[in-house]
């Protein structure tokens, strides 16, 4: 396990982002951040990733102050359009749909806050997804996996024998990039690394 010099909070409800960090063997508590996820009026995909992570890291921070918190957010991008969770199952149908048989990118912003003050960096893949047929589509759809993923797909579950190749890192398309997360956590003094 890497030990962090202070308590590390995850500050995200996503069962995907706990797992992605104890996989790769982080102790952390899990403190869920409630924000307005709603992109602004003009706002870029990379901007608005690390602005929404930053104000979940910033809600959660102002009720702790002896511990180093962790935020993320994630969003697909297809045509310059911000993917995020869809509404209903027709929502997701209609996302499914855009990204069939083509290629889109994954943002993640990643927020930390600690004693050594704030760091936010974003993280993208490019992902190709294979033609969807409409019976295929209505299938994945039927089976509740996109219910509350960005751009209505996981790669880690049914998805998965759609998505054809992956540009950058696997764990960002999940929903937490986690090499990112261990150098913005190295950077921040909050964790050390391993010693020679």
């Amino acid at each position: 396990m890497y030990h962090s010099a202070v308590r590390l909070i995850l500050a995200s409800a996503s069962p995907r982002r706990a797992e992605l960090l104890r996989a790769a063997g982080f102790e952390f508590d899990v403190v869920p951040a409630d924000v307005d996820e709603r992109p602004q009026p003009g706002e870029q995909p990379d901007a608005y990733v690390c602005r929404v992570a930053l104000d979940k890291a910033r809600a959660v921070a102002a009720c702790l102050s002896d511990a180093v918190v962790l935020a993320a957010d994630t969003c697909v991008v297809v045509d310059g359009l911000i993917l995020g969770k869809p509404a209903d199952g027709d929502d997701a149908a209609r996302m499914l749909q855009m990204l069939s048989g083509r290629s889109h990118v994954v943002l993640t912003g990643v927020a930390v806050i600690g004693p050594a003050g704030i760091r936010v960096e974003a993280s993208s893949s490019h992902v190709v997804v294979a033609g969807l047929s409409s019976v295929e589509i209505a299938w994945y759809v039927a089976s509740g996996e996109p219910a509350d993923k960005a751009g209505a797909y996981a790669i880690q579950g049914l998805a998965s024998r759609f998505v054809e190749a992956v540009d950058g890192s696997y764990s960002n398309v999940v929903g937490l990039p986690v090499a990112l997360v261990y150098r913005l956590l190295c950077e921040q003094g909050s964790m050390s690394r391993p010693a020679d």
